[in-house]
């Protein structure tokens, strides 16, 4: 059965977040250091991004490096670093032909200078395409975002910018890295592990989940036409029944 046949398009998700875990088990299993499981993640980076253009999905954002990720052996963050960069020098021009911008979202100033500098160019050149959006989530941590925004909307009330009366959730929106993005409609975590892993914590609160056990090195196209299937199965409600949807 081929699964791309099988999905509506006239109703996939706009916002497709992934949590791609498991290169370093994918790389444990065959005995092999897990730098390799990283190296290997970046297939599977390609083949999904490419999977989600051809489809027509318009927003993905990829789980690259947490801020908790500073915390591992210095030899893996070493080796993810250079990995983003080659990744940049070597995707520029499948981004730009296949019309892709891409964006990042955390403590981008936390980045190697070289890595941050070839981010930064990838993103300028890339700005004014429109199929899809890619987003990466680098020394990314949702508590510290949401922390940055209450940061920054408090400022403003003290210096009287805004009112207290006047902040909702479009406000919060506003100040939050992902000002640019719609919410998260499908939640993808790979490798069996069932949790957020503090994660776009505010801009999941209506998303569906899907975990798989496929780890990161082995998710294909398959895999995301799995997920997506499963998503168009399910009944979104955002508080309301489904005799009021009907």
């Amino acid at each position: 059965m081929n699964l791309k046949e099988s999905i509506n398009t006239k109703s996939l998700p706009k916002h497709i977040a992934i949590i791609m875990d498991g290169n370093g088990r994918w790389a444990k299993q065959k005995g092999l250091l897990r730098t390799v499981g990283h190296e290997n993640g970046t297939k599977s980076v390609r083949e999904t991004v490419e999977a989600c253009a051809e489809l027509g999905i318009e927003n993905l954002t990829l789980y690259a490096f947490s801020t908790e990720n500073w915390n591992r052996p210095k030899i893996e963050v070493q080796t993810l670093m250079k990995l983003l960069v080659s990744s940049l020098k070597k995707e520029i021009k499948t981004l730009e032909e296949n019309d892709i911008k891409l964006t990042a979202i955390g403590c981008l100033n936390e980045l190697p200078k070289k890595a941050h500098r070839e981010l930064q160019e990838v993103i300028e050149k890339t700005k004014d395409n429109k199929r899809m959006c890619l987003t990466l989530a680098l020394s990314y941590g949702s508590r510290e975002e949401i922390l940055n925004t209450v940061k920054k909307i408090s400022a403003k009330v003290k210096n009287n910018i805004i009112s207290l009366e006047k902040i909702d959730e479009s406000v919060i929106n506003e100040h939050l890295y992902t000002r640019n993005l719609p919410d998260v409609d499908l939640l993808i975590r790979t490798s069996g592990e069932q949790r957020i892993s503090n994660f776009l914590l505010w801009q999941i609160a209506y998303a569906e989940f899907y975990f798989t056990p496929v780890l990161w090195p082995d998710f294909t196209k398959q895999c995301l036409y799995e997920a997506i299937i499963e998503y168009q199965k399910r009944e979104r409600r955002f508080g309301k029944t489904s005799e009021q949807l009907n």
